[in-house]
């Protein structure tokens, strides 16, 4: 089993380095909460990052699922809500 030291460096091998800036609060509750989960800032940024892209594959897959569906005016749909007493 690795170290700390040498999972640090084998992490480091296959990572990239990028500079963020934060808003001061946003940056101390970063650091509060990854000493919380026992990680690193930029662990807990990867996380969320790769949660946000997976939410936007996602997103991008229903629209090819929905392509060829009739489109509707914002209009027209809320005419038909109001009709069928949904709104």
């Amino acid at each position: 089993m690795l170290d700390e030291a040498n999972r640090a460096r084998s992490e480091q091998s296959v990572t990239k380095r990028a500079t963020v800036y934060f808003e001061p609060e946003i940056h101390r509750t970063l650091r509060i909460r990854a000493a919380e989960m026992d990680l690193s800032i930029s662990e807990l940024v990867n996380d969320a990052v790769k949660q946000q892209l997976a939410e936007d594959a996602e997103d991008l897959m229903i629209f090819e699922v929905r392509e060829g569906e009739p489109l509707m005016p914002f209009e027209e749909l809320v005419k038909d809500l109001k009709r069928r007493g949904k709104l």
